[in-house]
């Protein structure tokens, strides 16, 4: 059975990825294996920090624009009050 959901991952280099996948375990181990998206192939290790079931694919990608849309804070917040207030990423690191 699939477990469609959208997730928002940290990377290493403290920026955020959101996507949406039908196995979160397969998913996160591909980012981490460097076959997952290209924007995360550099920026890894990735740790999951948000995920939220979602009912089909078609609302998975919508609710995944939405995410995307979303401002950094606002995603983290998101993700700080999923996980209980344990999130502390990172900040980004620009050269």
């Amino acid at each position: 059975m699939e477990s469609i959901c959208c997730y928002i991952l940290l990377c290493s280099d403290g920026t955020l990825y959101t996507g949406w996948t039908t196995n979160i375990q397969r998913r996160l181990q591909d980012h981490n294996a460097g076959r997952g998206g290209r924007y995360t192939r550099s920026r890894r290790p990735v740790e999951l920090i948000y995920l939220e079931p979602q009912v089909d694919a078609r609302a998975a990608r919508l609710r995944e624009v939405s995410l995307k849309k979303l401002k950094r804070s606002e995603k983290l917040k998101l993700a700080d009050q999923a996980q209980g207030g344990r999130t502390q990423p990172a900040p980004p690191s620009f050269p």
